[in-house]
């Protein structure tokens, strides 16, 4: 059994991910450059190049794309950058927001047990933490 626990999920998947949509709204909706984009993502501009023609974590973008609260959270960063309303606190905050909202949804639990051999009995995350006291 690994001792990896659900955060590093996020950090090694989600995060990546979340920052490949942001990104790709920036560029896409705002008329960002690659090199504007990285700048205010606090990247490069090879990582937001990866981030829209790498085929690597499609899956993951792909699942967070298909959350409403996901893309609304994608949404308001963009917009907030692209405004130059949002400090890089403030977006890094949001991607706090992120994870504590799927943290609370069954997403990073289902992740999680799908990357590991995690027993039925686990009640790291909140709502499996309801469904197995």
């Amino acid at each position: 059994m690994s001792l990896r626990p659900p955060c590093e999920v996020v950090v090694r998947s989600v995060l990546p991910a979340f920052r490949s949509l942001v990104a790709r709204s920036l560029i896409e909706d705002f008329n960002f450059s690659q090199v504007a984009a990285a700048k205010k993502l606090g990247t490069t501009q090879a990582s937001i190049s990866h981030y829209l023609y790498s085929k690597r974590g499609e899956k993951m973008v792909k699942q967070l794309e298909d959350s409403a609260s996901v893309r609304a959270i994608v949404n308001e960063i963009a917009e907030g950058i692209a405004a130059d309303k949002i400090s890089t606190l403030d977006a890094m905050l949001q991607f706090c927001r992120l994870c504590e909202a799927l943290r609370s949804g069954d997403m990073i639990c289902d992740w999680h047990k799908s990357c590991l051999d995690v027993p039925d009995t686990c009640n790291v995350c909140p709502t499996s933490a309801k469904k197995n006291p």
